[in-house]
């Protein structure tokens, strides 16, 4: 599958899993945490794999999801500190808000640019490679994935200061 296949179906994903965050049924607070979770992992199969390959494609765009992702990441912590509070809703809708913002720009900007550049070959490579981290890293804790996340770095490298 190309990398921006695969990245369209996780994203796909998370719509449904904000639609059950953001309603009033169902078991929103376990929506909240695989929505994370999945979030988080997709971050980091972004930054450390598709990022860093289409960084020539558009530059100013992969710089702005690195900083998209920054504040999902602290947007998720913040939802997740807010399980049992009444800021449950308003943090949940905050984060379907931001990161609906990203993917639309990434959807309708960037990936069509991405395909039109790099060959079939290439994104399939890519998708296989990134579809493999993202089945490894959800066997990973939250923590693990919050703070791998954090630290990859804008050119797909372990970035400590980060």
């Amino acid at each position: 599958m190309k990398a921006t296949t695969l990245l369209r179906t996780q994203h796909a994903e998370t719509r449904k899993l904000f639609a059950l965050v953001t309603s009033d049924s169902g078991d929103r607070k376990a929506a909240a945490r695989e929505v994370s979770r999945k979030l988080l992992a997709h971050m980091i199969i972004e930054q450390s794999v598709f990022y860093p390959a289409i960084k020539e494609v558009d530059a100013d765009l992969v710089l702005e999801a690195f900083e998209e992702h920054a504040v999902a990441r602290y947007e998720i912590r913040r939802l997740l500190e807010a399980l049992d509070d009444p800021r449950f809703e308003a943090r949940g809708t905050t984060l379907k808000e931001l990161i609906e913002h990203h993917v639309k720009e990434e959807e309708e900007d960037l990936f069509p640019k991405v395909e039109k550049a790099l060959p079939a070959a290439k994104l399939e490579a890519m998708g296989a490679e990134m579809d493999a981290l993202f089945a490894e890293l959800a066997k990973a804790d939250m923590d693990t994935l919050m703070q791998r996340s954090r630290r990859t770095g804008e050119d797909g490298s372990r970035n400590a200061a980060a």
